[in-house]
């Protein structure tokens, strides 16, 4: 601009940064709107000089002539831009920290449903078609459950060992009062035997290894697949109050409140100029960008295999016909166990050998076993399809972090009369300043001395968790000509000659993955917990939830967890519970 239009630029300057008359007040005038702007951040302070002073105690806003701060105002100015930036993240990630920790809530309530109805169906089926020994066997039914629940929250404890002592619990039981109902309660003496028998003589056949492997691996995904959940949680958090270099919090002071000093209160910075100033300040967040996208497309993989033996929701729920096939394996060579277990036991007298001939009461009647049809929608599976895909839109979340800060502050978005950090001028020049922390060293605004260690710590943690996931064995691929259901029916490494491919005839009605857990399913279930469930659910009803706004700038609360999880698993569960 020049010639007349360079004469314009003084007026157009002082009708954009309100000076009356095109000429900046003089005297004790000049710093009344400093002091004004400055006491509604802080309420009653007098740090506000009467009229412009020197200002050679500044540090940062540094004036080429005369400034209407003081250093305590400059120190006040600094830490709330600092409060600034860490609301604007804040803000950013509102979005994201909602989606993650409701589905975290959301999944780990969902899995504790299912291990709770997993035991009432188990539990059924013992008071259901083996009264005799239902009560007794109740109480080892409900520690292995128990020890499934601990294993998906991450206690160390082995998956073979807790399926080894339930069996081993459960002969005895089976033992006296199936094989050889005419038998005593055993000693103690006899029930350690009979334990030692179980292994030794493989009298479940090979149902205990076939529990094993698809309880291991279902689980196993579970658990991964919350801790990474978790950790998504942790890394968000961390972001969310990260501690600013003395750099950066210089560079915010003078972007956003050094302009206050010379009394133009009006003035914006230059969207160049922010994000030079972001891309400093966020240089190691930045460097988070790679390893969260990784996590995001670790964590879609891993969902992706989660069906028929890798998914706890469908093995659980037909954990009981299992235990159910493995005793009726037993009472199948009943014969040829009575004469071992005599032998090795000492057992006084052998009952005279029965003909396998089992009472129809022995499987699951059609009636028992109702299911209706189950939307897609309405499965665990589908719930972390629709997370994945809105995690996916948030891939990008660390690296548009900068972006998104300057639009959401109050810069000038054309680089035209904006502040540049030392004045309001016509037009800005960027800097051009690649993101990441590698690429700062040339960024004259912020210094970057190298990465957080918090920073470093997460994105350790990232990759440790990036490595699991993509470390879980996933299954095989598909056989040719064959369904994914024929290929579940054959995992399990259940040989022939195992005699485990059919214990319970073609009466039985396999239960497939369902989110509504009984919804519209007609169980004969041992209901304990339900009426808990309910009280739990209904007061957890009648707490509010608030949807955060769309708008990151607006001051809507956030939901609390407790109302967040109540809206969540009303909706999950259809308030069919």
């Amino acid at each position: 601009m020049s010639g007349s239009g360079g004469a314009l630029l003084p007026l157009l300057l002082a009708a954009l940064l309100g000076a009356p008359g095109g000429a900046q007040p003089a005297g004790e005038a000049a710093c009344r709107p400093v002091r004004a702007a400055f006491q509604a951040l802080q309420p009653g302070a007098k740090w506000v000089p009467e009229s412009p002073v020197p200002g050679s105690d500044l540090q940062v806003c540094i004036p080429k002539g005369s400034t209407c701060c003081s250093r305590k105002m400059e120190e006040k100015y600094q830490a709330t831009a600092r409060l600034n930036m860490e609301q604007l993240l804040q803000s950013a990630s509102m979005e994201l920290k909602f989606l993650v920790i409701q589905n975290a809530a959301v999944f780990q309530e969902a899995f504790e449903i299912v291990v709770r109805h997993a035991r009432n169906f188990t539990n059924s089926m013992f008071r259901t078609h083996y009264q005799s020994m239902g009560p007794r066997a109740l109480k080892f039914v409900g520690e292995l459950f128990t020890d499934v629940s601990l294993y998906i929250l991450g206690s160390d404890i082995s998956v073979n060992d807790m399926i080894n002592e339930f069996f081993d619990s459960l002969f005895p039981l089976v033992y006296s009062h199936l094989i050889n109902p005419g038998f005593p309660d055993p000693s103690v003496e006899m029930t350690e035997c009979l334990r030692a028998a179980r292994r030794d003589l493989k009298v479940f056949g090979n149902y205990p290894k076939m529990m094993m492997t698809q309880v291991s691996k279902s689980l196993q995904a579970t658990r991964v697949f919350l801790q990474a959940l978790n950790l998504g949680i942790e890394v968000i958090n961390t972001t969310d109050h990260l501690k600013f270099s003395k750099d950066c919090g210089r560079a915010l002071l003078k972007m956003w409140y050094c302009s206050h000093c010379q009394g133009l209160l009006l003035a914006k910075p230059c969207a160049s100029y922010c994000g030079v100033v972001m891309q400093g300040c966020l240089a190691g967040v930045v460097e988070i960008d790679n390893h969260w996208r990784e996590y995001i497309g670790s964590l879609e993989g891993l969902t992706k295999g989660m069906h028929g033996i890798y998914d706890m929701e469908h093995v659980l729920l037909n954990l009981f016909s299992l235990v159910r096939d493995a005793i009726v394996y037993v009472q199948k060579n009943e014969g040829k166990l009575l004469t071992t277990i005599s032998r090795l036991c000492g057992h006084a007298q052998q009952r005279q050998y029965r003909s396998a001939n089992y009472p129809e009461d022995l499987f699951v009647d059609k009636k028992v076993l109702k299911v209706t049809h189950i939307e897609q929608e309405e499965t665990l599976s589908g719930r972390r399809r629709e997370l994945i895909m809105k995690l996916k839109s948030h891939s990008s979340f660390y690296s548009s972090l900068p972006e998104y800060i300057c639009n959401h502050s109050s810069a000038v978005q054309n680089d035209t009369l904006c502040w540049n950090g030392q004045e309001v001028m016509e037009r800005y020049s960027p800097q051009i300043t690649r993101s990441g922390a590698k690429a700062q060293p040339g960024n004259h605004e912020v210094k970057m001395k190298g990465p957080e260690p918090v920073i470093s710590q997460i994105i350790d943690k990232l990759k440790h968790i990036n490595q699991l996931l993509k470390g879980m064995a996933l299954p095989r691929q598909k056989a040719p000509g064959k369904t994914p259901e024929e290929e579940e029916e054959e995992s399990g490494d259940c040989d022939d000659e195992d005699d485990c491919g059919g214990g319970s005839g073609d009466g039985e009605l396999r239960v497939r993955n369902q989110l509504r857990f009984l919804a519209e399913l007609a169980y004969d279930l041992d209901m304990d917990d339900t009426s808990a469930n309910k009280q739990l659910l209904n007061q957890q009803s009648k707490d509010g939830a608030t949807v955060p706004s769309s708008n990151p700038g607006s001051a809507a609360p956030r939901p609390s967890p407790a109302a967040a999880f109540a809206l969540v698993l009303l909706l999950l569960l259809g308030h069919r519970l």
